[in-house]
């Protein structure tokens, strides 16, 4: 991390073949797929499709023309700013079509696996310091009690991993979301990694959202590109979240057996940024299980994934994990994964006063008039039947119910204690026997 500015360290371009610690074999094979498949023929239009500088990719495009692979066109485009043609030979469309019988995968030049280790260091979830302001900032929408983000503060800025629990409907989800946007500053994510000659993409646009792109103008005198190695995508940190779907088989490398091709699994998309498991409790695999998935690449920031040869190998596991469940902890951990996870926080529901706050919030986003008397029977009258245990969602549900009335009744927005008991019918469903 660069302290002076608070932005991370770009990736450095690439200066040569030998640089890239790829096998020249592996490069040449991309090379000649990638033309043959986007029809590119200017070194700098096949620089920009394999994501290597123009002199890197020169130097590529010899090799191939030296095997009789590549040949010049012998002609000068009169848009090409008098660069030279190329075309694939027909020992090197031969060449194409057997390389891409064994592997799909053309475009980007992958990264190997050790110089994303590299990368993934300098622009570690555990470098971030997040400040109260920052957090406040992010979580501006939600009425929180001040210890709750004393508490949220040291977790996230430790890059560690959280448990939220507590009662359904109090903001859960919401606060990783908040976590999330808190953190605001932009990692390098690499559109596919190598390791023992397999390609593994891992950018992925569902769940990275790319910055704006500069692209060179290739007759300007000054060019960006070399300022960063463009086998990257500059994102926003990265967040997964998972929900009920997840299942023990999503966090394995997946394997395309048609283009013969890997895919990052969803902790490897998510590195340098933050894992969300919502609902943890409601998958099908057991709470403990997928814990006990976590335990190592939790306590020492390695994964291990499996080649479909049965070779296994380590990644780097730089994730702020946020497990989010409205089960109390022991009831669904053992003491030895509890001690795992490093932050175990309570997401309770608000106090009365808080409540009331969130409530004229939200009547005011919505043009809902705030009506004394009709406030007073929701907290004497209608509260009391449930213990007064107020809960986060329940001001937005009350207040929608009530517009949804007014605007089929066609009258104008209002709150009366008659519109409060109809809105509070539809917010819970009581006990009764059915007789069949």
């Amino acid at each position: 991390m660069n302290m002076e500015t608070g932005s991370v360290m770009a990736p450095p371009a690439p200066r040569s073949l030998e640089g890239m610690q790829l096998p020249i074999v592996m490069m040449r094979d991309i090379l000649l797929k990638t033309i043959f498949r986007k029809n590119v023929t200017l070194a700098t239009e096949i620089a920009r499709a394999i994501c290597l500088p123009v002199p890197v990719t020169q130097e590529l495009i010899d090799i191939a023309r030296d095997q009789r692979l590549l040949e010049a066109t012998g002609t000068l485009h009169a848009n090409s700013g008098g660069e030279m043609g190329y075309q694939l030979t027909d020992a090197g469309k031969a060449r194409a079509l057997d390389a891409l019988s064994q592997s799909e995968y053309y475009g980007a030049m992958p990264v190997p696996l050790d110089v994303y280790r590299e990368q993934v260091k300098r622009q570690s979830i555990r470098n971030i310091q997040i400040t109260r302001d920052q957090l406040t900032g992010a979580m501006g929408h939600l009425v929180l009690p001040d210890n709750l983000l004393g508490q949220l503060g040291p977790a996230v800025s430790s890059g560690r991993s959280i448990l939220m629990y507590g009662p359904p409907g109090n903001g859960k989800s919401s606060i990783s979301n908040g976590i999330r946007d808190a953190l605001g500053d932009k990692i390098y994510v690499p559109r596919a990694i190598e390791y023992s000659g397999q390609v593994i993409t891992v950018y992925d646009p569902i769940v990275h959202s790319a910055a704006e792109e500069q692209v060179d103008d290739p007759n300007s005198l000054r060019r960006t590109s070399g300022r960063f190695d463009t086998r990257y995508v500059r994102c926003e940190r990265p967040t997964v979240i998972t929900g009920g779907e997840l299942s023990l088989s999503m966090l394995d490398l997946v394997y395309n057996p048609v283009a013969r091709t890997y895919q990052a699994p969803l902790q490897l998309k998510s590195t340098g940024g933050v894992f969300i498991v919502d609902d943890l409790g409601r998958q099908a695999e057991p709470p403990q299980a997928l814990v006990n998935r976590w335990i190592v690449p939790l306590e020492e920031s390695k994964d291990i994934l499996a080649l479909q040869s049965g070779e296994k190998f380590e990644v780097p596991f730089d994730t702020l994990v946020i497990f989010s469940t409205n089960f109390h902890p022991n009831e669904i951990f053992d003491k030895a994964a509890l001690r795992r996870i490093f932050f175990k926080i309570k997401i309770d529901g608000p106090s009365q006063e808080d409540f009331l706050k969130i409530f004229a919030l939200v009547a005011r986003k919505k043009k809902m008039p705030l009506n004394e008397k009709a406030l007073v029977h929701l907290l004497q009258k209608r509260y009391p039947e449930i213990g007064n245990v107020y809960a986060n969602y329940q001001p937005v549900f009350l207040i929608d119910q009530m517009i949804a009335i007014c605007e089929f009744e066609g009258i104008p927005y209002q709150m009366t204690p008659e519109l409060i008991d109809r809105a509070w019918a539809n917010m819970f469903v009581k006990d009764e026997v059915i007789v069949k």
